[in-house]
This record gives structure tokens, C-alpha cells and sequence, in this order.
């Protein structure tokens, strides 16, 4: 039976795809199920806990940095990121990690989920601009605890993170 080479190099490339999907190392921006941000108390335990993070087997793949805030991006979505600066930190009304869900209109879903919470009880304000570089829309309520929901467009709509080298 005759199999063309291309076929095989396809065949090799899905299968060597799902395994590494499998294992938590998906090689691409899809599906992109939003971030889970926690936050380090300084650019040295950000170091420390990425280092610990990766001897448990969930290395840093990115980088995404801001004037305000910079990001330490793992392979499963999970960001760990420095305590943001004084401007930004009061920006989100003292509000340091997060909950990141990805939108189509990030800041029609901020007010959407405001809304909601308001009429569950909770306080909810619209943060649009805590990091003016990217387009991100924060939600700062009192239905979490020192964090917030922030709502994104899809990665491949954002802005290039830097990949890290091992």
C-alpha cells in the first residue's frame, strides 16, 4: 500500500500535537480559556515562584510585560504576575491578581458583569484603563477578595507576548 510522504508528515505533526496537548503543552493560541492571575509580592518571588512552578513540571512559556505590571505567562494559562505598580494598584482599587476571561467586547462584558453583580448585592466598578498599553477592562468587586475579573480579547487579538527561552 502506498502512503505519500505528506500524508505521513501530517499524520506526525497532529498526533505529535495532541500528545503534547495532552500534556498540557499546547503549541497554539486555541483554545484560549482565559487566565487565572496571581500575584508576587516582588520581581525576586516572581523569579522564585516561576522556578518553583517549573520543578513541578509547568514552565514559563511568555513573557508579557507592561509599564505597570510584569507578566510571567505558564503553559497552562496561569499568570504570575509582579505586584503592580502604585499607579496601577490604585487603578484597580488596591486589587493585585485576577480572574481573565476572554470576550469578544471586553468592555461591553465588564459592564454586563457589573451589572450583574450589582443586582446580586455585590458592589461592581468598571476599571477601563489600569494598563493603558493593552485592552484589558477590569471588574473591582466585593464579591471577590484582593482580586478582580478582568475581561480580554482572544491571544490572538492581543499583543504579542516575548516567548521564553529555556
Amino acid at each position: 500500500m502506498f502512503v505519500p510522504m505528506w500524508a505521513l508528515v501530517l499524520v506526525g505533526l497532529v498526533l505529535g500535537w495532541a500528545l503534547l496537548a495532552l500534556n498540557g503543552r499546547n503549541l497554539l493560541p486555541v483554545p484560549d480559556g482565559g487566565s487565572r492571575l496571581f500575584a508576587a509580592s516582588s520581581v525576586e518571588a516572581q523569579r522564585a515562584i516561576v522556578e518553583l512552578l517549573a520543578l513541578h513540571g509547568l514552565p514559563q512559556r511568555f513573557r508579557g510585560d507592561t509599564e505597570g505590571v510584569k507578566r510571567a505567562i505558564l503553559w497552562d494559562g496561569a499568570t504570575i504576575i509582579t505586584a503592580p505598580s502604585e499607579a496601577v494598584r490604585a487603578r484597580l482599587h488596591g486589587t493585585a491578581g485576577g480572574l481573565g476571561l476572554v470576550v469578544k467586547e471586553p468592555a461591553a462584558a465588564a459592564e454586563a458583569a457589573a451589572t450583574f453583580l450589582r443586582a446580586r448585592g455585590f458592589s461592581a466598578t468598571v476599571v477601563r484603563d489600569a494598563e493603558p498599553e493593552i485592552p484589558i477592562c477590569h471588574v473591582v468587586t466585593d464579591a471577590l477578595l484582593g482580586v478582580n475579573l478582568s475581561f480580554r480579547k482572544h491571544a490572538l487579538r492581543f499583543p504579542l507576548p516575548q516567548r521564553v527561552r529555556r
